[in-house]
């Protein structure tokens, strides 16, 4: 896993940008969306990251230090989608930087752990961060993370289900080790941006002109066309 340091030092920030830039430069893709997991320190967030992008799973828990991503390839609705998934810390020291790299994403994976209260706790807070620090027609899938682990449970499959009402959100209970519902989150959430995509290119067709091949669905989408969000 590639490691930022702390702020103030741009090193593997650059590093990031950088590998992000030669991504783009790849056209062999029709559209290319930047998708972030967040959400509470623990909650599987790289493990759900690693089990979808290289199904590979590991007990081992090493804390995310700033910000990295993985590439994945997808085709959905006669489309090669090139996927970009950031993974970021959930630890409040690194906010600063993991808040900066929001804009652009048309998608966020807000996670938490069934089995930490206060994980599900924290959702409302990551939301603010998303209307905060994000576009306003963003994608919000909310995910109940670890839903194997039952005898540990403490927030249940209902409670989850009516945050996710209360927040205008869909929702998903998944497991990154067992592998549960993880290709579903994403394959809903590329969906969901997929059919918005088309809704602004019929309302304006010069879109398909007018931007180029794979940036358009990110720095380009207008951020008043509403969507899916907190």
């Amino acid at each position: 896993m590639a490691l930022l340091p702390q702020p103030g030092d741009a090193t593997m920030a650059s590093a990031n940008d950088s590998k992000w830039q030669k991504d783009a430069a790849d056209q062999n893709f029709d559209y290319m969306f930047k998708l972030l997991i967040i959400g509470n320190s623990s909650v599987g967030k790289t493990s759900f990251l690693f089990r979808y992008a290289d199904d590979s799973f590991t007990s081992a828990f090493v804390s995310t230090v700033g910000i990295d991503f993985k590439v994945k390839t997808v085709f959905r609705q006669d489309k090669r989608v090139k996927l970009q998934i950031w993974d970021t810390a959930g630890q409040e020291r690194y906010r600063t930087i993991t808040t900066a790299y929001y804009r652009g994403a048309m998608g966020f994976i807000l996670m938490y752990d069934v089995t930490n209260e206060e994980s599900f706790n924290a959702v409302h807070d990551w939301c603010t961060q998303t209307k905060t620090h994000a576009w306003s027609n963003a994608c919000v899938l909310l995910v109940g993370n670890k839903c194997d682990i039952e005898e540990s449970r403490c927030v249940t499959t209902r409670s989850g289900e009516e945050l996710a009402k209360d927040l205008g959100l869909e929702f998903f209970e998944t497991s990154a080790k067992e592998n549960i519902n993880v290709k579903a989150v994403f394959e809903r959430l590329v969906d969901i941006i997929c059919d918005k995509m088309s809704e602004s290119l019929d309302s304006d067709p010069s879109l398909i002109n007018s931007q180029t091949k794979g940036t358009r669905l990110t720095e380009n989408t207008n951020p008043q066309q509403g969507g899916c969000q907190c």
